[in-house]
């Protein structure tokens, strides 16, 4: 399995093109700020084709880049119903007022296909496998995607803003809500097999087994009730 990923843009959002090996088709996770040459360069440089983009949430540092290019490879964008508005106003995902600038002159809309992302169905993309499970908290759209365990290749998990290298995704913006984010780690993350190779939205790879002995957010789930958090590190996300 391939899996070419880059920090994009102002918040060094990750985008992943991934793809059964180079020279096939590929499926393109959450291509955001800036996101545009870098895609079409590890396109090229791996040979790939693009059959579908799909975005973990609908946060304008995920989908800044979803028009163009959708639009270059003429393929279609999924996203879960609850963040698809985000895609077309993403002032009002942030709280802000519609008008005011956001980081220079962003082209924001919906591409020519849209598909929506429904809890436990498992999409079949470019020869891969992404099992979506809904996992609400840093947006009420959010979902993660899964892939199972292939060969010598331990199991993905593309985390989007839920679940990072020692923090989880800030809850402080509309749509977010901490209850539900530490719910979604206990019900989404929790269960997955500590080999799991964790792809986050931020930051650097980790590992399920290392996020359950060391992020302080897991570790309080892992408690359950009453559990502390202590020597939190700061969130990430937008």
């Amino acid at each position: 399995m391939l899996v070419a990923g880059f920090p994009a843009g102002a918040w060094g959002t990750n985008c992943y093109l991934v793809a059964p090996a180079a020279g096939e088709e590929c499926v393109i996770i959450d291509p955001g700020h800036q996101a545009t040459e870098g895609v079409e360069e590890a396109v090229a440089k791996h040979r790939l084709k693009p059959v579908a983009v799909v975005l973990t949430h609908g946060h304008i540092d995920h989908v800044a880049s979803v028009v163009p290019v959708c639009g270059a490879h003429d393929v279609p964008a999924w996203i879960h119903p609850e963040d698809r508005y985000m895609m077309s106003d993403p002032e009002k995902a942030l709280g802000r007022s519609i008008g005011q600038p956001l980081m220079g002159e962003l082209t924001v809309g919906e591409p020519d296909d849209v598909e929506e992302l429904t809890d436990g169905t498992t999409l079949h993309l470019a020869g891969l496998e992404l099992t979506v499970t809904h996992a609400p908290g840093h947006t009420k759209g959010s979902v993660t995607f899964r892939m199972p365990e292939q060969a010598d290749v331990p199991p993905v998990f593309f985390s989007g803003d839920l679940l990072f290298a020692g923090s989880v995704g800030r809850t402080d913006l509309p749509g977010g809500d901490h209850e539900e984010i530490l719910q979604s780690l206990a019900r989404v993350c929790l269960p997955l097999e500590d080999e799991t190779v964790v792809l986050s939205g931020h930051g650097p790879q980790t590992t399920i087994g290392r996020e359950r002995a060391t992020n302080p957010f897991m570790r309080q789930v892992a408690a359950g009730p009453g559990g502390g958090i202590t020597g939190a590190a700061p969130r990430r996300g937008m």
